[in-house]
């Protein structure tokens, strides 16, 4: 039986491993955690970290898989970028894997391919803070060039948060880098792509909620857009323009940016499918593409079915996370049993205590719905969110 090696095996990553098993794929998964949830779905376990590429690299080697994938997680990219290399099988380089998971270098890959974006300074020391300051404009936005989902994001409205701030973006910085850039104000979207043989295809256009200042932590999506044609096909054009300007020439792309009163501009991207289940639900849900065969059969070898097989709307709303400890939850199976509801989920529980939500591991769970339209699906998160209570 052919094998598929999963980067990961955490909830993100259970997709994945469902559906090569689905696909009659032998699957073999590395992580660090003997007890991550997807251990147990697996064919085969390794107790090899995802972001260890010498030891991915060891792995792949000695299993001769069919291909190498990950979900909605940037770092492991390296990793398998470096692994594929080394055992001939396709995958982006490594040099675009640092781009796409490095912020600092992907603002400059925008900047030398004319890709719109905000402007920026790259900090690795607390001198060369000091040297910008007086050059920078507020509000601002800082974060880590090396992290992800929210994590060490704050919004700076004067020199005395910036200074203060610093230490807080660094330490969720692998690398001990920050980048400070411009706040940018407008709508925002998230796009999701296929790259097929270099070509870069767009699958959906999502619209995108966050908490807003200061962490910017999001807190739903719904497809389709609502924007009108022309907005939609600038924020197409950026995305491939994006994508292009990094060197992604194969598998997808989840590309996030901002519209703007001066139109679209990048804000980052990454050389994977979304996370948030974006990409895993809501794009099967409303065009009926299979975006996670479709990653398979793109690391395999194979040219993926990408056609859309019909327009419906999806949408995935978190709940609004109360500080406290959970004393219950009630009311989940009637809120489950709402037209269109297709998954509730949470990532806490009873006896949990929750405080302020700074990035996205702070949230306390989630509704998924589709329906007709986008309002469809949208009117069915909010009504099973108002059925279920949550006492703290």
């Amino acid at each position: 039986m052919k094998r598929i090696l999963v980067i990961g095996a955490s909830i993100l990553q259970l997709p994945a491993i469902l559906k090569a098993k689905e696909m009659g794929y032998r699957t073999a998964v590395a992580d660090y955690n003997p007890n991550a949830v997807g251990v147990p779905y697996a064919d085969e376990y390794y107790n090899v970290s995802t972001i260890d590429e010498v030891g991915i690299t060891r792995l792949a080697k000695e299993l001769d898989p069919e291909g190498i994938v990950t979900i909605a997680t940037d770092m492991p990219m390296r990793s398998i970028a470096k692994a594929c290399a080394e055992c001939a099988l396709p995958a982006i380089s490594y040099d675009t894997a640092i781009r796409s998971t490095d912020k600092g270098e992907m603002i400059r890959a925008f900047e030398a391919h004319g890709v719109e974006h905000p402007w920026y300074h790259v900090i690795c020391y607390a001198d060369e803070l000091v040297k910008v300051l007086p050059s920078l404009t507020y509000p601002c936005v800082m974060k880590p060039t090396d992290n992800a989902g929210s994590r060490g994001v704050v919004l700076c409205r004067s020199v005395e948060d910036v200074v203060r701030e610093y230490s807080y973006s660094r330490r969720e910085s692998r690398g001990g880098r920050v980048i400070v850039e411009e706040y940018l104000r407008g709508a925002e979207f998230s796009v999701e792509m296929m790259v097929v043989e270099g070509e870069p295809h767009v699958l959906q256009i999502t619209d995108k909620m966050t908490t807003g200042a200061p962490h910017f932590v999001e807190t739903g999506h719904t497809q389709p857009t609502s924007q009108p044609k022309d907005a939609a096909d600038a924020i197409c054009d950026l995305a491939c323009r994006a994508v292009r300007a990094v060197g992604i020439n194969m598998g997808p792309a989840h590309v996030e940016m901002i519209l703007t009163a001066d139109g679209p501009k990048m804000v980052e991207l990454g050389a994977r499918m979304g996370g948030d289940c974006i990409t895993t639900h809501l794009v099967p849900l409303s065009t009926g593409i299979d975006m996670i065969r479709a990653m398979i059969d793109v690391a395999c070898g194979k040219r993926p079915d990408i056609e859309p097989k019909f327009e419906r709307g999806a949408a995935i709303r978190y709940f609004d996370t109360p500080k406290g400890t959970i004393r219950a939850i009630d009311g989940v199976d009637e809120a489950r049993a709402i037209k269109g509801v297709r998954e509730i989920t949470f990532t806490h529980g009873v006896g949990e205590t929750l405080g302020e939500v700074e990035s996205s591991i702070d949230r306390l769970g989630f509704v998924i719905a589709d329906g007709d339209s986008a309002a469809d699906a949208v009117a069915a998160c909010e009504e099973a969110m108002r059925t279920i209570k949550i006492s703290v």
